[in-house]
């Protein structure tokens, strides 16, 4: 192993010029790469830039995609196979741990001497298990279009988008847009445009591919402020929580199912896609993430919306929404599977640094993956264009707060999430209380942390 990354580190030296890649020279002829990708929207972006570089080395490069909130079952099934994935994804501590044995130390890889911010590593067992590829914002996209639209109605809630600066302006504007939105589609046909309002929010789906936005994501808000409150480490997290902040939670939430043409009672049936109802302007809102800028401005995907329509704000919580801004991390680590064979994990870290440094990878990761990445090779026309994530500086220059990834803490996390959306969904649909919600946010929590963590 020894003669191995000395033999790994020569050849990553001789590889790189001006920080760019040239075409690998360490991968043996027997070795391959198999990615196991964690993102179904960028499946077609990375079969391409498979094909590409096959074709450029003659190293053979299998890309598998898991469907949406099944990537640690299809992890478990694909690592159990003689032919598992040598580049994996882990979201977080938790999942170093589970892989420990799975992960190889890329401390002295070019991924790591690549890094604009070493922080941005998963640090386990003294090595480092996993490196991020991109960093990622999430909060409440908005049609700046359809707003302009709407301040320009008589009696308008706000004057510019640029008010909405707190839960409780946000709301307002909600309930105002769902109470005028026949006069409002008047008015954007006024406007020449082709959108046309069903609801002031997209679809809250609670189904397996749309249920992590607020089991995760919009449960990070909780998180975050208690975690903020304990003075704890805001990704680590702590073993009991007190939910300290659970009817700000639901109040976000109420206002997300109740300012929103979807039936509440069926959330959970998968038949909505708010993707397409953002795009296609049939809501103004739609809390989501900065890797939806790539979809929604994609002309393929024959959306209404184009990228002078979108923004993102903060998902206000009734709590710091002066200083709040958007909630910034990330959950996409690569890893590297230590129990491949040397030939195999050679091919890998070799394709991973042409990834970051080659023409081809740097295109694809941020033009059509509309990724940000972490890395200093991606500069000039390799510098993010996602108006999504532009928006962090934006906030930051304000002034405001990023809110940390907190969900990242979450123990279990499946299982954890579960119990939250059955909860969530029997309050939706009337059949449960908001207690039950409590309960499995609270009491699940200390559950499966005393699960995860026992010896």
């Amino acid at each position: 192993m020894k003669n191995m990354k000395k033999y790994l580190a020569a050849a990553m030296s001789a590889a790189m010029v001006a920080g760019l890649a040239v075409v690998p020279a360490q991968a043996e002829e027997t070795g391959s790469v198999y990615l196991l990708n964690f993102k179904p929207e960028t499946d077609e972006a990375w079969q391409e830039l498979a094909e590409i570089y096959t074709e450029q080395t003659g190293v053979e490069v299998t890309v598998l995609t898991a469907a949406d909130g099944q990537y640690d079952t299809t992890l478990q099934a694909e690592m159990a196979k003689s032919e598992a994935p040598t580049i994996f994804t882990i979201g977080n501590t938790s999942d170093a741990a589970t892989w420990d044995n799975y992960t190889y130390d890329l401390s002295g890889s070019a991924l790591y001497e690549h890094l604009t911010d070493t922080s941005l590593v998963i640090e386990y067992n003294d090595k480092v298990a996993g490196i991020a590829n991109c960093y990622e914002c999430y909060g409440i996209i908005y049609n700046k279009t359809i707003l302009d639209v709407y301040c320009g109605l008589d009696g308008a809630v706000i004057e510019s988008s640029d008010a909405i600066d707190s839960l409780e302006t946000l709301e307002a504007v909600a309930a105002d847009i769902t109470d005028r939105l026949d006069e409002l589609n008047e008015a954007l046909a006024d406007a020449d445009t082709d959108f046309e309002l069903t609801g002031a929010f997209a679809s809250a789906g609670l189904d397996s591919g749309s249920s992590w936005r607020f089991s995760g994501h919009l449960a990070g808000l909780p998180l975050y402020y208690e975690f903020l409150d304990d003075g704890v480490d805001l990704i680590s997290g702590e073993a009991e929580i007190d939910g300290t902040y659970l009817d700000n939670f639901k109040e976000v939430w109420d206002m997300y199912i109740t300012y929103s043409d979807a039936d509440a009672a069926t959330l959970a049936s998968g038949s909505f896609n708010a993707e397409v109802e953002f795009g296609m302007g049939e809501a103004v809102f739609y809390q989501n993430g900065d890797w939806e800028f790539s979809a929604l401005t994609n002309e393929e995907n024959g959306y209404l919306v184009t990228a002078e329509d979108l923004s993102m704000m903060p998902i206000y919580f009734g709590v710091d929404d002066e200083n709040e801004g958007l909630a910034v991390g990330t959950e996409n680590y690569w890893a590297v599977n230590s129990q491949a064979s040397e030939e195999d994990i050679a091919a890998t870290l070799d394709f991973l640094e042409w990834v970051i440094t080659s023409d081809e990878g740097r295109d694809a990761l941020t033009n059509a993956m509309g990724l940000t990445t972490p890395f200093d090779t991606f500069t000039g026309d390799y510098e993010s264009s996602n108006g999504f994530a532009q928006m962090v500086n934006t906030y930051a220059e304000a002034g405001k707060t990023s809110v940390a990834w907190s969900f990242n803490a979450t123990p279990n996390v499946d299982d954890w999430r579960a119990d939250v959306v059955s909860a969530l969904t029997a309050y939706s649909d009337g059949s449960g209380e908001w207690d039950a919600v409590v309960s499995a946010f609270v009491d699940g929590w200390a559950n499966q942390w005393a699960l995860a963590n026992e010896e």
